[in-house]
């Protein structure tokens, strides 16, 4: 089965769809102003594999309706698939670079699942909700927590602050799975003003990198229950989290432990692992690790050192075994040979007033070879400039190496499904003559 997030438009669909080689497609009529159906019969003229259109709703002519063939005659089952087949065929976010198809078995998919039901403590009494998209692998591992748990599954359509916190009173939830942008939204709407959350026994964020300022917050309103963070990618489920006994102050500034059945490594520039507390690339292998990226051999040979796969991720595990993320390989800007993280620029900036969203990206340098660009996604009506923001900086004692050295501002920042700033996406004009 291969999911497609449902704001997905044409030529998105298209490219996905083709490289998977999907025979049916499953969709719903329309999404909002979006006529989903006479899209994806517009692409099976020109995907070959492409057959079958299957529609929730109104089939127009030349596809099929979803309640029709529930109401025919059953097909036999086929033979019960192998541990190894292949279950989920799901696209990376991209936020660096082209999606790639990451095809997930259900051995290590299951396997994550089983072990994280225990460590989560989930039974048949929980009621889990999840923020998160079913279109997307954090959505579909916290609806299969709750099935493997035998706990009830709580439906949210689309996700909205009002409509978020009305389906935890309404349910009496348990188990939240977020990321950040869902709660800093229902913080800002008011959403969380007033709700009652004492069913809540845990809320797990995840998705992108959490300020534990905004963790504290939450576990604050939880009055009969944590915070908890997890990390995990497409390619690894659940590598990651917290556990509801762990203290406070690593629920908020730490992504936990490995999770069951997984080791984690960190390893410096020559490959070699480094010991605890010293920050380099992320590694993981075990039990939930992805067999390999779908029709891509240059992807799976540059990701895998043996069977540790390379996440791309910087971090640092303290001697406890607690795990730091601390920002993206591929995001480390070079000055001149002094080369530095903006993850923690980029959250300081997002403190400011009037700022909503930031993201910093490496921009040409004749002399330095890269300097500091900061993209801006202004939150309300005062201006923005870049003296404040390196006033600010300044304030923080943020190294001068370290600011950006440019401004551009955008009106909405490009994003993937699951709320993460899509770097690739953002483009520095060309100095004018």
């Amino acid at each position: 089965m291969q999911t497609l997030h449902m704001p997905y438009r044409g030529a998105e669909m298209e490219d996905l769809l083709g490289h998977s080689g999907a025979r049916a497609f499953i969709c719903v009529d329309r999404l909002g102003d979006h006529a989903t159906a006479e899209v994806a019969k517009a692409l099976r003229d020109r995907l070959p594999a492409l057959v079958h259109v299957i529609v929730h709703g109104r089939a127009a002519a030349g596809a099929h309706a979803l309640a029709d063939l529930l109401g025919s005659a059953p097909a036999p089952l086929p033979a019960p698939p192998a541990p190894d087949d292949p279950c989920l065929l799901m696209y990376t976010s991209g936020t660096t670079a082209s999606p790639k198809g990451v095809a997930t078995s259900y051995r290590p998919f299951l396997n994550n699942i089983r072990m994280s039901v225990g460590e989560f403590a989930l039974t048949p009494d929980d009621a889990v909700l999840s923020a998160a998209p079913f279109s997307h692998l954090y959505g579909i591992c916290a609806m299969h927590l709750a099935l493997n748990a035998g706990a009830a599954v709580l439906l949210l359509p689309r996700f909205t602050p009002t409509d978020f916190a009305a389906a935890i009173e309404a349910g009496r939830a348990t188990a939240l799975f977020t990321g950040p942008a869902h709660n800093a939204a229902c913080l800002a709407a008011g959403s969380y003003d007033g709700c009652d959350l004492s069913s809540v026994r845990f809320a797990v964020i995840s998705g992108a990198a959490c300020p534990p300022e905004l963790a504290r917050e939450i576990d604050d309103r939880l009055v009969n229950g944590t915070v908890l963070q997890l990390w995990g990618m497409t390619e690894i489920q659940a590598g990651a989290y917290s556990r509801p006994g762990d203290p406070a102050e690593l629920r908020h500034a730490s992504a936990g432990r490995a999770s069951p059945g997984t080791e984690l490594r960190v390893v410096g520039a020559d490959g070699g692992a480094l010991p605890a507390g010293a920050e380099g690339e992320l590694q993981i292998r075990g039990a939930s690790v992805f067999p390999g990226y779908y029709n891509n051999d240059d992807a799976n040979a540059a990701a895998f050192d043996g069977d540790w796969f390379r996440t791309g991720d910087l971090a640092r595990i303290d001697d406890a075994g607690y795990l730091h993320l601390t920002g993206r390989l591929k995001e480390i800007i070079n000055r001149g040979g002094v080369k530095f993280n903006p993850l923690d620029i980029e959250a300081l900036i997002n403190r400011m007033p009037l700022v909503r969203l930031s993201a910093i990206v490496p921009m040409p340098d004749p002399v330095l070879g890269e300097k500091a660009c900061v993209f801006v996604e202004p939150d309300g009506e005062g201006e923005v400039t870049l003296e404040a923001i390196t006033a600010h900086l300044d304030a923080h004692r943020i190294a001068k190496n370290k600011w950006p050295e440019r401004l551009e501002l955008v009106a909405a920042m490009p994003l993937t499904p699951t709320n993460k700033i899509m770097k690739s996406k953002l483009r520095i004009p060309a100095p004018a003559g």
